[in-house]
């Protein structure tokens, strides 16, 4: 319990911050539509039945006040129309503008030290966060926050409307209408909490059944597997149609039991009114009044049922993004060094790996001087992806401390998105102009190829940069390092999978424009590590030779190197 509230107070701080007088004003509009509807109501049925009562005696009749109610009625009316507008427009802008607000700060909560390994590890399930678990969100203002306001001020108003007729009954109208309409709420979301859970998970399982089919049908077809991936989705299909049938049944029984209550109320009020007409203290205008406020007072704490129908939902949520909301940002564990700095880098008994490898850097200490242009090299699993991501910032030891100048990371795999060439450029720059663009796509060699395309620029891309070779996906990704202003460059095996020919003039225009930069890169190729001033060799962890170049050692290491 004391986790789930402190779940729920993660996200609502942040829910709340993000536009607290636009969240305040919606509710205020959501109960002002409330309140009128009420008194256009209530005042009509006054008029109706005044009305007719002065219309028994002509006396009554000339003397009878038609316009002041009508202009009240009228008032209403528009007032009504207008304010149940601006609300839907205040509430929904406002919803939209939190659930974005909150989708940045989870986005920034994984933007962190190994974030991009936990991406890809399970990149479905953090989807469905930033947008389903997101979402759910919505429920907990515009359907229990907003409705569960404006019903408290429909049973204040119609306990102050009859209280004025007499104090005892209005009162205990109002405590009636709270103690109904919310509990009976309450009641409802504690019943719907385990079918909204069951159905969120098999929401959840269903779009992942369906992924894997469609992404991996090659695979399953070789392996015989379609049948038991089919069977798999039609199981997650099953759970989701048996909780959707458990929530539509609860919410007939709670649309029966606020019909209920509502006539309850009435019969009650009706012998209420009555009691005090007998006893001359109301007469029957306000009689009808009394019975139309406490009629119409039930629907608000009617509109809760929905919200009480996702509040597991909502709840569910708020358990997952809690203990992400409620991480506060932090600086990385080691802060860069001044640019100014002698050193690139500095490892100082850094220990550290991921937490399915078997090999970690265990104490290791390394330095690379401003400029200098370092080649890792060793078997796989020697630990040098692992040694790459602490110099980045991607992955944070557990001991010893990280000194680094500002780096850039390119990694074996070149993510591309389904956008224009010139918006995968500008993601290392965003304030990038043409010009710099074409000038970086020259320097990767691909600037002609581009050009002949009929929208330059603006030719668009396929999901993960469809629509390129290899060698041309290499290339944009080396021509939007160019544009990354960093002065330390961390590359894992650039070339690798690439053709000899295209892998030589790659690197050829890297060197060209690593000049004043230093490098880190980690390979097993000898014409990747042609490129370096210093070899590196890792073993199980640890470095075991630093070579230079120019000694017998480094000539015997390189030529040791894979081939091209």
């Amino acid at each position: 319990m004391t986790g789930s509230r402190r779940d729920l107070r993660a996200v609502l701080q942040p829910f709340v911050a993000a536009q607290p007088r636009a969240l305040l004003l919606g509710m205020s509009l959501a109960a002002l539509t409330v309140l009128t509807g009420m008194a256009l109501l209530g005042l009509s049925g006054w008029f109706i039945t005044a009305a007719s009562l002065a219309g028994l005696n002509a006396s009554t009749a000339i003397m009878f006040d038609v316009s002041m109610p009508s202009a009240g009625i009228r008032l209403l009316a528009v007032g009504r129309t207008a304010s149940r507008y601006a609300e839907r427009l205040v509430t929904h802008d406002a919803t939209f503008g939190v659930l974005a607000a909150l989708r940045v700060r989870l986005f920034r909560g994984w933007a962190r030290a190994e974030a991009a390994r936990a991406l890809l590890a399970q990149p479905s399930r953090l989807l469905f966060r930033l947008t389903s678990d997101i979402d759910a969100l919505e429920s907990l203002y515009l359907r229990l926050m907003v409705p569960a306001f404006a019903a408290l001020g429909a049973a204040v108003l119609a306990g102050v409307v009859v209280g004025f007729m007499h104090a005892g009954v209005g009162l205990a109208l109002g405590l009636w209408l709270v103690a109904c309409g919310w509990g009976m709420a309450m009641a409802v979301a504690s019943r719907a909490r385990r079918p909204s859970v069951l159905r969120g998970h098999a929401i959840e399982a269903l779009r992942a059944r369906a992924v894997d089919l469609v992404a991996g049908q090659t695979d399953l077809v070789m392996a015989g597997r379609v049948d038991a991936q089919r069977d798999a989705l039609a199981s997650a299909d099953a759970r989701l149609a048996k909780a959707d049938l458990a929530l539509n049944r609860l919410e007939t029984a709670a649309g029966f039991g606020y019909g209920a209550a509502s006539t309850l109320s009435l019969v009650v009020m009706l012998s209420a009114v009555g009691w005090l007409a007998d006893k001359g203290a109301i007469g029957a205008p306000a009689a009808a009044l009394a019975l139309l406020i406490a009629l119409t007072a039930i629907e608000p704490f009617a509109a809760l049922r929905r919200g009480a129908l996702d509040a597991g939902r909502t709840w569910l949520a708020v358990k997952r993004l809690g203990p992400r909301m409620s991480v506060v940002e932090e600086t990385l564990l080691a802060p860069p060094v001044d640019e100014e700095t002698s050193f690139a880098l500095q490892l100082r008994d850094v220990t550290a790996g991921y937490a399915q490898s078997t090999v970690p850097v265990a104490r290791l200490s390394l330095a690379i001087a401003a400029g200098e242009r370092v080649a890792l090299i060793g078997p796989s699993g020697a630990g040098k992806s692992t040694l790459l991501a602490i110099a980045a910032g991607e992955l944070t030891p557990v001991a010893g401390s990280v000194a680094r100048q500002p780096a850039c990371l390119l990694t074996q795999r070149t993510e591309l998105f389904h956008d224009s060439v010139r918006d995968n450029l500008r993601l290392a720059n965003p304030s990038a102009d043409d010009a710099c663009l074409w000038s970086v796509l020259d320097a990767a060699g691909l600037g002609d190829e581009v050009r002949a395309t009929s929208a330059g620029l603006d030719t668009p891309l396929g999901e993960g940069g469809l629509g390129l070779s290899g060698g041309q996906s290499r290339r944009l990704a080396l021509a939007r390092l160019f544009l990354r202003n960093t002065p330390l460059w961390v590359l894992d095996e650039p070339t690798e999978a690439l053709d000899t020919v295209t892998a030589r003039d790659v690197l050829h225009r890297l060197s060209g424009h690593v000049a004043g930069r230093s490098l880190l890169i980690a390979t097993h190729l000898r014409r990747e590590a042609e490129l370096a001033d210093r070899l590196v060799c890792l073993k199980e962890g640890c470095v075991v030779a630093d070579l230079r170049r120019g000694t017998h050692a480094f000539d015997a290491a390189l030529h040791a190197l894979r081939h091209d």
